[in-house]
């Protein structure tokens, strides 16, 4: 009974639409919108569409993939959840300053990947459209960090559906690139990037949370007697 109690064990609803909100600011569709109206420059409509959609399975075969082996990955190195739950914070707090900055597309991209996409335009569906510009590092941690709170089959599929939707979602805004730049503008793009940053500033401080006190667990109590 136990056993199958764990293969149906879930989160909350409300934490898989954290999660699915989570994921939506980090992948950041839209703040990816100007790379690929810039990448696509010229080429038509199906071209366009076909990238959109490359792209978008490329986004969601990677989240997958963290989603059934991240955990094992680090467990082979010996890293802790705690420990990862911190570093992934931080790392999402730094995407999250660098959006409110407006600068969310470009750090993502080295130079050397802007030159081979230049050159390779068939590839760029993939590299650097949907890793690093949407399923980058934070999108990944992420990923990983949800579903090792929860060890449940029902859990990682909705897990996985939670990845599926972000992919679908990041497919309808790119399909609908250059007519969704044209309607927000530079400055909707802009606004629309900074709200989702200060989103993803406070996930990002809440996984810290979570994460320190699981390294340091004498935080917890002493936090509650101050109170």
């Amino acid at each position: 009974m136990h056993e199958l109690s764990q293969v149906y064990a879930m989160l909350h609803l409300s934490e898989y639409i954290k999660l699915t909100v989570a994921l939506l600011v980090i992948v950041n569709p839209l703040g990816t919108l100007p790379v690929f109206v810039l990448m696509t420059q010229g080429e038509t409509d199906a071209v366009r569409r076909n990238t959109a959609a490359v792209a978008s399975i490329a986004v969601a075969t990677v989240l997958v993939v963290a989603v059934l082996l991240g955990e094992s990955l680090l467990a082979f190195f010996g890293i802790s959840i705690a420990s990862f739950k911190v570093g992934g914070a931080i790392l999402i707090l730094l995407m999250a300053i660098s959006m409110m900055d407006v600068r969310a597309a470009g750090p993502k991209q080295t130079p050397e990947e802007a030159a081979e996409a230049a050159a390779d335009k068939e590839s760029i569906a993939v590299v650097p459209l949907a890793i690093p510009l949407l399923a980058g590092p934070g999108a990944i941690s992420t990923t990983i960090i949800y579903t090792a709170k929860v060890h449940g089959v029902a859990h990682i599929a909705a897990v996985i559906l939670v990845c599926l939707v972000v992919s679908a979602i990041s497919w309808v805004v790119l399909r609908a690139g250059i007519r969704l730049a044209e309607l927000m503008g530079r400055t909707g793009v802009n606004v629309a990037t900074r709200v989702m940053g200060l989103l993803l500033a406070a996930v990002a401080v809440e996984i810290f949370a979570s994460g320190i006190v699981e390294l340091l667990p004498g935080l917890g109590p002493a936090a509650a007697s101050v109170r």
